[in-house]
């Protein structure tokens, strides 16, 4: 018991003990804290008496009158009540008293010269400067003022009025403090202080310069962004005045250093539409600028790679693309200096555009934004900039403005002058400049003769020469041959560089300023200023020729990026452009911007630089798609080519390759040689229209041999029955076919006549029936009686826009697609003509980014076509011809009106509208109106034939694929491959006779007519008779159709052996197109076949199968 109470004990003890310590240390703190709290009541109660001891002493000296304005007290006692004042400063609390401040030290500075106070030359607050005791203090203490100052300005709102009161304030005190030529001091003692003055200068710069260091220019970046990027700018032109004075003050100090430099750039350059707004509220200081060559300073400094990658890595894409913008606007302000520095420009702006494009995307992600000028952008778009992005797409316009254009290329301009001036022997054959509208060989041939008449010695020889080119080839441009006659320049030369280094300038705004991309080459094309002159600087390459030159230095430059193929992209993009645009008569009668003989030997040019460069490998085959070179050439060429192809300018077998050797490509596309694909896919018409049926066909072939769809010796083809009846052949072959799976319609497929008394009709030979049942059908669904499709003035079908009368109409239209795929897949030709347009649209043309509507207008509607033209060529004011976005239309006895765009009914076309009210207009007639019907037989031909294998045809060559071919009919071919039944042979006078009267007594007409009599098209086949499918036959015949049963013993006796029997003068020659067979009587006179074969194809009496 005694133990544990010792231990009881002791614990109490070690309580009483911690307790008692931990009491000691609380009073320690408690006693601490009061410390401290008395401490910092005392400093509070200090403070706020001396604060407002010395706020009392800055009011009793910085009094002001009743007036507002200043009671003028001695320099120093300013100088040591504002020390005092600065010490205890806080800029949210005094921002009051250090305003009046400001407004006590700029009346300071601005006592007049006859002012009584001013002879003291104590109030003045520079006069503190002066001496010496206070000289290090002021200038610290006028430091603290201006910076303050700087700070002030950057939080202002100057769209409020006291706001822009205190902006004009602090910018005052920046502006008179920093710059000793606003000091009355000096202006009205100048000989007095004369050594002040040199020291205070050298202040004013360290005042700069340590405001710079601090964050000057940031701060007046500030300003300007928030005042001047918004809708209607808030600063007065006072303002905006001082504000670039100040930021032009540290870079006129350093001498344009590059520090310096990079700072105005960086911060005040990059302000959106800067030059625009100066322009329209403070147009001095633009002036200002071209006095202190900024333009030129800024391009030499810019025109270092190095240089303008690091300001733009701190700039980045948006701010980056207004310093370009402020540059470019500037420069056209500043022309004088522009015209001396046009390489240091041109290399500025092409860098930044280049930088630009690195933040460039060309789709749309989760990491993009969308640019009004630069598209899909990899930064975000701040508000600010979104409202002043207008001013900057109009400061952008001025780089391919007439102005700017006609300075930058005044040396190509030049150049070219030069070789006009030259006299005539000098500039080669008057050959090469005949203009005309139409290629003919024959006017090109009388122009030389007479040319030759005027002529005398080695130019008449030449002149001579140049008729007998003329009229032996039809053409006087050769392949890569100068078409523009001067001295022959050299790649690598300076004025080549120049003038290359200037195109890549416009190539890089062209793939980085997206949204403006239709604005830059319609300025570049603008009064034909420097199209025509890009081309005669193009032509004049050698020494061989301009194409040699260009594919020797691809040889060597293997990247694209040499400023000569800038040079050839930038002209092809250009004419593109142009071509694109120009209508008929422009382009052939007017031939602006380029005669018929320049667009020939371009187009030459083109061709055979896209085939030479794809085919020689001098390019990369594994990214074609990625080579700009070869996609502007290759766009170029495709206008060019289509155009030919519409309307024809270029003599016959213009566009082929003559030396490609047909035989060798064709193996080479068989062995699946890249080139040989690539320009298969890209330029097929470099190969005979002929060799393109037959790769055509071959391409059919082989897919019936993968889908199983040929005879073989193991198996046979499925095939296909329906059963048609003849007085519904169109509505019984669309309940059998239409939802039939494309598979099975490019199989065989058989039919079962049905006849008028609802008997099976026999005759299954040589799939002929089928052939009658696709001639029958194509022939009702063409009709325009049915209201599927409508004819043009010219007899051409296309969709009807009314035809939605009949319910399933695009369904039907679907079926007539698949009905004509099946025709063009199996090779059977019908005479079907179609309006270029629309077929056009079937080849997929429409899709293309230069699909011009109102080029393929006149297949349409030619009257609609003139009007248009009118309106666009018209020459008084627009709006007196009364006209909307709209169209009205008589749509089944109803007046519909159409909106061609939203609201289009209330907005007038003008002279600035109406080629948009053009090519909306063409647009609406050949795509709107018929858009479903023309998608639904687009899909239904589409699934039958191979959209990549009509890639290989124009829209002529694609109609003959449908219809077959448009030369004379060759008889020797037609007889080498024709059949004979019935007794009938090669020999057999009755066929001798046929042949002979077709050659010698009837006329080609003639001959059409015989072919559609027994075939049902005019054409023939497009790779000849040999492929007649199925041929062409002969077959005697004793007895007339109705009694015909084929051909029997005696019969084919009879004819081989020409029995005579009674002469069958009161029959006719008769046909079964199903099979594309002519039946013959026997005829025992020439004369009476003679007639009866004329009367029979004139009358059309063929007899179908029954």
């Amino acid at each position: 018991m005694f133990a544990k109470s010792n231990s009881e004990h002791f614990n109490e003890f070690l309580q009483q003990t911690k307790a008692a310590r931990m009491e000691r240390i609380r009073d320690r703190k408690w006693n601490l804290a009061a410390v401290k709290i008395q401490a910092c009541v005392r400093a509070f109660i200090t403070r706020r008496r001396i604060r407002r001891e010395i706020l009392q002493e800055f009011a009793s000296v910085l009094k002001e009158e009743n007036d507002g304005n200043p009671c003028f007290v001695d320099a120093i006692e300013v100088f040591k009540v504002t020390n005092k004042f600065l010490f205890i400063f806080n800029a949210e609390r005094d921002k009051h008293l250090f305003e009046r401040l400001c407004r006590y030290l700029i009346a300071s500075m601005l006592l007049s010269s006859n002012d009584p106070l001013l002879k003291e030359d104590k109030i003045s607050y520079v006069s503190v400067g002066f001496d010496q005791r206070y000289t290090v203090a002021w200038f610290a203490q006028l430091n603290k003022i201006l910076w303050q100052s700087c700070v002030y300005i950057k939080h202002l709102k100057p769209e409020l009025s006291q706001d822009l009161k205190l902006l004009m304030l602090y910018l005052n005190v920046l502006i008179t403090f920093t710059s000793t030529n606003l000091w009355n001091i000096f202006r009205c003692n100048p000989d007095a202080y004369e050594p002040q003055r040199a020291f205070m200068n050298q202040y004013c710069q360290n005042a700069v310069n340590s405001l710079v260091s601090r964050g000057f220019y940031v701060n007046l970046q500030l300003v300007l962004i928030k005042n001047l990027c918004r809708t209607k700018p808030t600063l007065t032109k006072a303002a905006l005045t001082a504000i670039i004075t100040l930021s032009l003050r540290a870079v006129i100090n350093s001498q344009f250093s590059h520090s310096s430099l990079n700072l105005l750039l960086l911060h005040i350059f990059s302000v959106p539409g800067l030059t625009y707004h100066l322009s329209n509220i403070a147009p001095d200081m633009l002036t200002v600028f071209s006095h202190h060559s900024i333009l030129a300073k800024s391009c030499t400094l810019l025109a270092n790679e190095q240089n303008t990658r690091i300001l733009f890595n701190a700039l980045e894409g948006n701010y980056g693309l207004c310093l370009l913008a402020n540059l470019v606007h500037l420069a056209s302000f500043d022309i004088p200096s522009l015209q001396e520095i046009i390489m240091d420009f041109v290399i500025s702006v092409r860098c930044l555009l280049e930088n630009c494009q690195k933040y460039v995307v060309n789709k749309q992600s989760s990491l993009t934004h969308w640019h009004p000028i630069l598209g899909w952008f990899a930064q975000k778009v701040d508000q600010g900039l979104h409202e002043s992005l207008s001013h900057v797409k109009e400061q952008l316009q001025c780089l391919w403005s007439s102005q700017l254009i006609q300075v930058l290329f005044s040396q190509l301009f030049e150049l070219n002058e030069k070789v006009k001036s030259q006299p005539p022997s000098r500039r080669g054959s008057v050959i090469n400049t005949v203009s005309r509208e139409g290629y003919n060989p024959a006017i090109m041939a009388i122009t030389a003769k007479e040319s030759i008449e005027m002529s005398s010695g080695f130019l008449k020889r030449a002149l001579e020469k140049a008729a007998s080119v003329v009229n032996k080839n039809g053409n006087s441009s050769v392949s890569g041959c100068h078409t523009c006659s001067g001295p022959v320049r050299k790649m690598g030369t300076s004025e080549v560089t120049t003038i290359s280094l200037i195109c890549s300038m416009y190539v890089a705004a062209l793939s980085t300023l997206t949204q403006v991309k239709l604005d830059i080459l319609t300025g570049l094309c603008y009064q034909d200023l420097v199209l025509p002159n890009l081309w005669k600087f193009i032509s004049s390459f050698g020494p061989r020729s301009s194409l040699q030159a260009f594919l020797d230095h691809l040889a060597v430059n293997t990247k694209i990026c040499a400023p000569e193929f800038q040079l050839l992209i930038l002209f092809c993009d250009c004419a593109t452009h142009l071509i694109t645009i120009l209508d008929d008569m422009e382009l052939y009668e007017q031939q602006r911007p380029f005669t018929i003989e320049e667009l020939i030997t371009i187009s030459s040019f083109l061709n055979n630089f896209v085939f030479k460069i794809i085919w020689n490998n001098l390019i990369d085959l594994k990214n074609v798609s990625q080579n700009q070179l070869l996609h502007s050439t290759h766009t170029l060429l495709m206008v060019l080519y289509k155009r030919d192809c519409r309307r024809n300018y270029a003599p016959s077998d213009h566009w082929l390759i003559k030396d490609l050797k047909i035989a060798g490509f064709m193996k080479d596309l068989e062995n699946g040689k890249k080139s040989a694909q690539i320009l298969m896919q890209k330029v097929p018409h470099i190969i005979p229209h002929k060799e393109r049926v037959v790769l055509f066909r071959k391409h059919v072939n082989n897919e019936k041999s993968v889908l199983g769809l040929t005879e073989s010796a193991c198996a046979s083809p499925q095939s296909t029955l329906i059963t048609v009846h003849r007085s519904r052949i169109v509505e019984d072959g669309y309940q059998q076919l239409a939802m039939l799976p494309a598979q099975s319609l490019k199989g065989v497929i058989r039919v079962k006549f049905i006849n008028e008394q609802g008997l099976d009709e026999a005759g299954i030979d040589q799939d002929g029936v089928f052939k009658e049942f696709l001639e029958e059908t194509i022939k009702k669904v063409f009709d325009p009686s049915l209201n599927l499709f409508r004819v043009t003035s010219e007899q051409r079908l296309y969709p009807s826009p009314t035809s939605y009368i009949h319910e399933n109409h695009l369904s039907l239209f679907e079926f007539v697609g698949k009905m004509l795929g099946k025709a063009v897949y199996e090779g059977i030709v019908v005479d079907v003509p179609f309006a270029s347009f629309f077929l056009s649209q079937v080849l997929g043309h429409q899709q293309s980014a230069l699909y011009s509507s109102i080029d393929e207008l006149p297949s349409l509607d030619p009257e609609l076509y003139k009007s248009l033209t009118y309106i666009k060529h018209y020459e008084g004011d627009v709006a007196d011809l009364d006209l909307t976005f709209s169209v009205d239309e008589d749509c089944m006895g109803q007046l519909v009106t159409h909106e061609l765009i939203p609201g289009g009914k209330v907005v007038p076309v003008t002279k600035e509208t109406r080629i948009s009210y053009i090519h909306l207009m063409a647009h609406f007639r050949m795509h709107t109106q018929i858009h479903e019907q023309t998608a639904a037989f687009i899909r239904g031909f589409r699934c039958i034939v191979n959209p990549d294998w009509l890639i290989m045809f124009s829209t002529p060559e694609f109609q003959r694929l449908i219809s077959g071919d448009n030369t004379p009919i060759d008889l020797a071919d037609l007889r080498r491959n024709t059949k004979y039944y019935g007794g009938f042979h090669n020999n057999h006078r009755v066929i001798n006779w046929f042949w002979d009267i077709l050659e010698k007594d009837f006329k080609p007409h003639e001959h059409r007519l015989l072919l559609k009599f027994v075939t049902s098209c005019s054409k023939p086949p497009l790779l000849g008779f040999a492929h007649l499918e199925p041929p062409f036959s002969i077959r005697c015949v004793e007895v007339s159709d109705d009694q015909d049963v084929g051909d029997t013993v005696g019969s084919v006796l009879r004819g081989f052996f020409t029995i005579r029997r009674k002469d069958p003068v009161n029959r006719l020659p008769t046909s079964s197109t199903c099979f594309n067979l002519l039946k013959l009587p026997n005829y025992q006179k020439k004369s009476t076949l003679r007639e009866k074969l004329r009367y029979a194809i004139s009358s059309n009496t063929g007899f179908e199968l029954s």
